[in-house]
Formats: C-alpha cells, structure tokens, sequence
C-alpha cells in the first residue's frame, strides 16, 4: 500500500493541532462550567486551562512565540546554544506583554530581557551540562518571574529580581508545579507527533518537532506568565496574621478575682426541663 504524500499528511496534523488549539469558543456545552477560581486560590490544573485559553483568545499574536523554542531545535547543539538564550528570552518577553497587557517603555522592556536572560543561564546549565531538567525548573520557578515583575511593577534589575523571589516564596510548590506541568504537558505533545510520523524518516521527524515547537511550546510562556498573578495574589493574602495574645483573649485571664460577675461562659445555669 501507497504511503500518503508527507505534506498532507503535515498538512492534516497542522489544521488538526491549530484548530484544537484555536477552537471557537460558541463549541455547545451540556452543562455551564463553574467560575474560573480567583489567582489566590487557583490550582495548577486551573492554571493550565487558563493558559490554554488565554492561548487560543491571543493564538495569532502568541504563535510566533513557539519560535523561540523551535527555532533552536532545528539548529545544530553549538548553534542551538547561543541562539537559544536569546529566542527563549524574546519569547517569554513577548508572552509576558500579551498575558499582562502592560505598556512598559524601552528601560523596562530591557530589564526583563536582561532578566530573562540571567534566570536562562542557570537551567541551560544544568539541563545541558548536568542532565537535570527538574533541577532547571526549579530554578526557573523561583527566579523565573523576574520578566513579568520587571514589564508590569517597573523597577531596576536588583529590584525586579528581589520581588520575583518575594512572589515565589510566597507559594513555591504551586510556582514549581505550574511550570513543570506545563512542561510535561509540551514534551508529552511534542512526542505524539514525532511518533505519529516517525515511519517517514527524519524529514518526517524533523517536521513534527517544529510543528510541536511552534503550536505547543507559546503554552510554555504564556502560562510561565500567566503564574505572575497568582503569586503575586498569593503574596498579598499570605501576610502574616498579627500576633496573638499568650492567653488567648479569655475573659478575665488577666485578674481572675476581680470583682464582677461571674464569667459567662461558666456561669451556672439553670437545668433543661425545669430540672433542680
């Protein structure tokens, strides 16, 4: 049997992946959905659909943001390696402006790419010298947020990068399971497809990586930014509650032979029923 021409067969996975990534939003419910959770309650899994969502409201504008990541990956590892700081950073950059809706001006737009860029350096480090791509998320969870803090509070780099930590501390564990969601869920994608051509030899290969790249991977960084709001309201609701009095604010616990009436909540009463 005849194997199917590779560009329709790219063509197809194209219209297939953008049109589940794009879908209209007038697709028939059975029953409503409940309200979105506000950020300070939201879990990793709401953040996700919100990032999907977001993603699919802004899929023209956010699709040339999937460059940053497929680009490299169709360069060679010596080339890969300069070219990648530089084309993640512009992209999370970018995202960040689209998620935020800030207007910042050329100084602000600067400090979050040169942010970017130093939050880059240690996960490129240990995913590419060590191995380790958790240990690179982690980082990134808690430094990570420098960009969206630098575009939207302003402030120079020493700043920024102060806050991003404040922001990441104020909830680590939903910062770190967001964006390792997030990346599972773009490798896990990016996988499909390469399986799903992997009978047409490399170019085939080749095609679906820059296809999982350029659709799946704007996810990354729109979710990356779309983090900002929940730490940050996560920040404010998690000040500390004021301190509290050693005796609890029992009546009375100051003195407890003053003259008065008895306390009331061990005053005697009289019995149920009418009972002596």
């Amino acid at each position: 049997m005849a194997r199917p021409p590779l560009a329709g067969v790219y063509a197809r996975l194209t219209a297939a992946t953008v049109s589940a990534v794009a879908r209209p939003k007038h697709t028939r419910a059975k029953e409503p959905l409940p309200p979105p959770l506000p950020p300070e309650t939201r879990t990793v899994g709401q953040l996700v659909a919100e990032s999907i969502k977001l993603y699919g409201a802004h899929f023209r504008s956010a699709v040339p943001l999937g460059l940053g990541i497929a680009i490299p990956d169709q360069l060679p590892r010596s080339a890969a390696a300069v070219a990648s700081p530089l084309l993640l950073t512009a992209s999370y950059v970018g995202a960040s402006l689209i998620v935020t809706g800030a207007r910042p001006g050329r100084r602000g737009i600067g400090v979050a790419f040169a942010g970017g860029l130093l939050a880059y350096v240690p996960f490129a480090l240990s995913y590419l010298v060590l191995g380790f791509a958790l240990l690179g998320v982690a980082w990134l969870a808690l430094v990570g947020l420098v960009v969206p803090v630098a575009l939207t509070e302003g402030g120079g780099l020493r700043t920024s990068f102060r806050r991003a930590i404040r922001l990441a501390r104020a909830d680590y564990v939903h910062a770190l399971g967001s964006l390792a969601t997030l990346a599972i869920l773009y490798f896990l994608v990016r996988l499909v497809l390469v399986l799903l051509l992997r009978g047409f030899g490399d170019a085939g290969a080749r095609a679906a990586v820059f296809l999982g790249d350029l659709v799946i991977s704007p996810l990354l960084f729109v979710g990356a930014a779309l983090l900002y709001f929940d730490q940050a309201a996560r920040a404010v609701s998690s000040r500390p509650n004021p301190r509290r009095r050693r005796n609890a604010e029992v009546p009375d616990a100051d003195d407890p032979h003053a003259a008065g009436r008895p306390d009331a909540q061990v005053e005697p009463r009289p019995a149920p029923g009418g009972q002596p």
